[in-house]
Parts: structure tokens; sequence; C-alpha cells
């Protein structure tokens, strides 16, 4: 029985290192399988630097009680005393997660799966992973072996060895030595199927995108190809029934639960057309049938399991139509209006906590960068990229997004993705609303840094950052520049010299050559300026020959440009604010007053050019 004034200061202490249930606690440390723990001062400490040290406190007791013999718990505790790197990790994980911690019960042995801290265990590949899976010979035990990989995973993201941006790379790469090792074992029991054909597993969404969260749908579609010999027909029938296999031993519940649903409804035709096509059907049906949004999905398209070679034939044969894709009639419009619809199907009750698909969310970030990529993409191969971030990164590099912006726009993107791992980790459950319960709320702040008043700061932190993307997915996703970019075909975006040539003959410029030497002026070079400047100036020609005299527009834009060309917000403006680009172009075009005004009056470019605009002073 503990004295009444050690429980005291026991009581005192677990208050101070954040247990709630303070009282709970100290009957827990009371346990006979914590006794070699009881004494050691970094216990506490550790416990209190948890998301939630009342559960990281209980799944130590119930993975210690869960030991099989004496010896195994001696050795538990001997690690955690010894080793600090491995009590972070294990308390780290057991404080995030009770879907984790109930694991742990279950396979006593598994915390051994945290005790390693090579090199390669801080960022394993896919390789590693299938070793990890390997010797899972069916699919209760390819769960254990995904959730024990799962644990390093979580290890690492809790105790900050990986960013958020690692942490889904790793989470996709799990997935793709899963959806291998499923079809391993679907392969093993349909050897026949196995042999008339060829089947390619290709990733999509966040799997193809290397940007997966804890507990999210993988998104595939199959291709198909008979084996050399084997009838088309039946190795198509043989390969449908390979996929819906490996589909099912990832989805299907078992005493071990499921590992994630396998989703297919991406392919053509969705859920109406057939589960496995051979790679002329896809073809053809991106070239005559397929929607916007479907051109938007393959993006993120990449070959992870089963035959690679195939995988890579269908990733080089659809890339070019995704290249393609915003010169269709009404391009920018069609995905405009798609992510207005996703919105307003969200519930009302729902749609201020939903994190993922409201408004300022994460879905907003993505359909901006996505949106540039389509459209900028067809001619700067720097913009191919399936990562979000990446792509948020080369657009910044290439002048299409202000680096402020851009950094702004990365920042929130992290927090919100980092917030949505932390509620998923919790249970291991599909969601994306921000929780309502306060234990729920404080468990979320603590485990993103925020220890002064968790609940409070993580809703400010949660709502400036959804304020700064709903400001800029407006700015980026609806910039007027877009669709006039879009409808311009690739060899007037480019502006090679010859095709520039050709576009300013068919424009109706009287000087080709004269105008030729303003564009090189304008636009060559490496500068961000010049970057800028190439986005805006394909657009631009056409709006100066819509005027009587186009010539002189282009060398009064030349001359304002150089005249402003170093004030930090002029082409920003035109880039970005509204029809700001428009409407000087048709100012500029309409005689030799207006330009002579605006050198000797900078900042009137500004009310000309977009009448609502503050003149901003950061950088490009």
């Amino acid at each position: 029985m503990t004295a009444p004034g050690r429980r005291s200061s026991t009581f005192t202490r677990l208050l101070r290192h954040g247990f709630i249930d303070a009282s709970g606690a100290e009957r827990l440390l009371e346990s006979p399988e914590l006794a070699p723990l009881r004494d050691d001062p970094g216990l506490l400490e550790a416990l209190g630097a948890t998301a939630d040290p009342d559960l990281a406190l209980r799944g130590l007791v119930r993975l210690l009680e869960a030991q099989p013999a004496p010896t195994d718990r001696r050795e538990l505790l001997d690690t955690l005393i010894a080793a600090k790197p491995l009590r972070d990790r294990l308390l780290g994980v057991l404080g995030c997660s009770a879907a984790l911690g109930d694991h742990l019960a279950r396979h006593a042995g598994d915390w051994r799966a945290l005790v390693t801290y090579e090199p390669r265990d801080l960022h394993p590949g896919v390789e590693e992973f299938e070793r990890g899976l390997a010797e899972a010979g069916d699919p209760v035990a390819l769960r254990v072996a995904y959730r024990r990989c799962l644990l390093s995973i979580a290890a690492r993201d809790v105790c900050g060895t990986t960013d958020v941006a690692e942490t889904a790379a790793e989470l996709a790469d799990l997935a793709t030595a899963t959806l291998r090792a499923a079809l391993r074992l679907a392969r093993a029991a349909a050897p026949e199927d196995d042999a008339l054909c060829r089947l390619a597993v290709i990733a999509m969404g966040k799997c193809g995108g290397h940007e997966l969260n804890y507990v999210s749908d993988v998104d595939v579609i199959f291709v198909g190809e008979a084996a050399a010999g084997a009838d088309e027909a039946k190795a198509l029938r043989a390969a449908t029934r390979l996929a819906s296999h490996m589909m099912r031993i990832c989805s299907e519940t078992t005493v071990e639960g499921s590992i994630w649903p396998v989703d297919a409804n991406l392919r053509p035709e969705g859920r109406n057309g057939p589960l496995v096509r051979s790679l002329s059907s896809h073809v053809a049906y991106y070239q005559r049938w397929a929607k916007t949004w479907e051109f938007q999905a393959l993006l993120k398209a990449r070959p992870v399991a089963g035959d690679l070679e195939l995988g890579g034939q269908y990733a080089a044969a659809l890339a070019p139509l995704v290249w393609q894709a915003a010169e269709r009639e009404n391009f920018v419009a069609d995905v405009q209006k798609m992510r207005r619809r996703v919105v307003e199907n969200i519930p009302v009750s729902e749609v201020e906590r939903e994190l993922k698909l409201g408004p300022g969310g994460l879905r907003d970030v993505e359909f901006a960068v996505q949106l540039l990529q389509l459209v900028h993409g067809r001619t700067d191969v720097s913009l191919r990229s399936g990562s979000t971030l990446d792509a948020l990164q080369a657009l910044a590099a290439g002048g299409y997004v202000g680096r402020v912006d851009a950094v702004q726009l990365d920042d929130a993107y992290r927090f919100l993705r980092s917030l949505e791992h932390r509620i998923q980790l919790y249970r291991l459950r599909r969601t994306h609303l921000v929780p309502e319960d306060e234990a729920d709320l404080r468990r979320l702040g603590r485990s993103l840094g925020l220890r002064s008043d968790p609940i409070t700061e993580l809703t400010r932190e949660w709502k400036r950052h959804t304020g700064v993307v709903r400001r800029l997915h407006e700015k980026l996703f609806y910039r007027p520049l877009l669709d006039a970019v879009a409808q311009l075909a690739p060899g007037e975006v480019r502006l090679s010299p010859e095709a520039a040539r050709e576009r300013l003959v068919a424009l109706g410029y009287a000087d080709p050559a004269a105008a030729l030497r303003h564009l090189e002026a304008l636009a060559s070079g490496v500068t961000r300026k010049a970057a800028i400047q190439r986005t805006l100036l394909p657009v631009l020609l056409g709006w100066f020959a819509d005027s009587a005299d186009p010539d002189a527009g282009l060398l009064n834009f030349r001359k304002v440009s150089d005249a402003l060309g170093k004030t930090p917000w002029y082409l920003r403006l035109l880039r970005d604010e509204g029809a700001a680009a428009e409407n000087l172009a048709r100012v500029l075009s309409a005689g030799r007053l207006a330009p002579d005004l605006l050198m000797r009056a900078p900042e009137a470019v500004a009310p000309v050019s977009y009448k609502h605009l503050t003149l901003p002073t950061n950088s490009l």
C-alpha cells in the first residue's frame, strides 16, 4: 500500500506530466508488471512527452501483461530501461494509436519491430517492406505483417524522424509491397490462371502519387494481356479472376480485420466496365470516350505490381494523352465545376469539419496544383509529377505560382495532412472529419507539438491554415489566365522562334521581325521574371491582336515592362490578379499616350489593370 505522502507526490507529478486521470494512472503504476520501471525517473518524463500519457500507460501495462513468459517480460523491461530510442518510439505509438496498442496486446512480440534503429530503418523502401511481408502465407498472416510494418512507420512519424511527406511516401511504399504480396498469394492459389496471362497493377490516387494516408482506399487500374500462345479472351478472364482475388485478400475482414479496400472504380467506364482490359482497349477508351476528370486522375498513375514491363507500356501510352487534356473544349471550366460539385455534396453538418473535401481543405490544394500542372505541363515537363508537394515546388520554381504563395500553400498542406494522419492513426479508421470531443482534440493538438493549450492552439492553427488555402485556392484555381493558356496550342505556348514567327504572322502583326525581337528581350534568360513573361506573352499576343495595332500594343508592353520589370508587384499582378493582364493589354493597344503616362506614374498600372488591387510589396 502506498503511503499517503508518496501517493500525493506521485499524483502531483502525474498531473504535471499531462495525465488527465491521475488517480487511474497512479493505480496502474502500482501494477506488478511495472515494478522495475516504477522508480525510473525517465518513465514519467517519456510518458508525459506522448500525445496521450493516459493512453500510453494503459497500452504499456497491457503489453507487459500480454508477454507470454517472464523472460519475455524481462526482455521488454530491460530494453525499455536501457534503450531510450525504443522507449520513445514505443510509448509514442501507444500514446497516439489505440488501434496499434490493441495490435501489440494481441501480438506481444511485435514490439521488437521498433528496437532496431539502423540507417536503413529510417526510410525503408518497397523492397524493405517486401521482406517484412515475405513470410505471410495467407491473408490473416498478411494483415499481421502489414500492421507490424505500420508500427515502424508510425513510430518514425510520431517521434519526428520523418516529416509528413516522407511518412506518406512510406505508406505508399508499404501499400505497393502489400499489393505485390496479395498478388503473390492470388497467383499461388491459381497457378493455371497465372500461366495464361500477364497482369499489371497500376496505382492511382494518393498511392500512385506516393502520398498515401494511414487509412485510405487504394485506387488501382488493371491491365491484362495474353501470355505467349494463350487465347486473349481466356487470358483476360484469368487476369480478372486473379485481380478479383487480390482485391479480396486486401479488403475482406478476417479475425485480424482488413488491410484497406482496393478500389478499381477509376478504370474506364467505372464499375460498369470490365475489371481488366488489354492495353489497346485502355488506349482506345481514353482516345475516344474519357471525360476530363479521368485525365486528371491519370496524373498519378504509376505501375506498382505484377508485370511491370506491361505497366510501363501503359504509362508510356497514356502519358501523352494526359498532357493533351487541357486542349479539350471547356477543360478549365469542367475541372472547376467538378470541384464545386464535390463541395456541394458534403453534408451541411460536416462541411466545417471536413478536412479533405471541405472549403480550404486538402482537395482545394490538390485541385489547384493539378489544374496548373495540366495547363502548363503540356510544354513544361518539370511540372509532370504525381506528388502534390513536388508539383507545387516545381510550379513555384517555374514562376507559375508566387514564391510566397507556394510557401504558404506548402505549409498549410503539410499541417492539414499531418492532422489527417493523426486523426486516422488513433483508431486506424478512414475518416477526414476533425472530431468534436475535447479528449480527441487534446490528443491531436499534443501530437502536433501544441502543448500549452492543445485544444485552443489546434483549433486556431487549423482555421488559420484553412483560411490560407481558401484564399490561395480562389486565387490560383480561378485565375482567368488559365483558361486563356489552355486554349492555346502547345506550339503557341512554347514560343520557340519559329513557332512565334508563324503565330505573329497569323495574328496579323505588321512587323513580325520587330515583334520577335521584343519577345526575345522580354522572355529570354533564366531569371524568374523571364519565366513569368514566358507564361504571359503567348496569351498577351492574342489580346494585342484583337486591337487595331497589335505591334503598338506589344511595343508598349515592352516599354512598360522595361520600366516596371524590377518592381516586385508588377508581373505578379499580371499573372495572378483577376483580369489584370487582359485589361492592361487593351489599354496598351489603345494608343501611345497610355504607356507614356504609365511609365511616368508606375503605380497607375494597378488601378488600370485591376481596380480592386492593393499594391503588394513582397516578392514574385
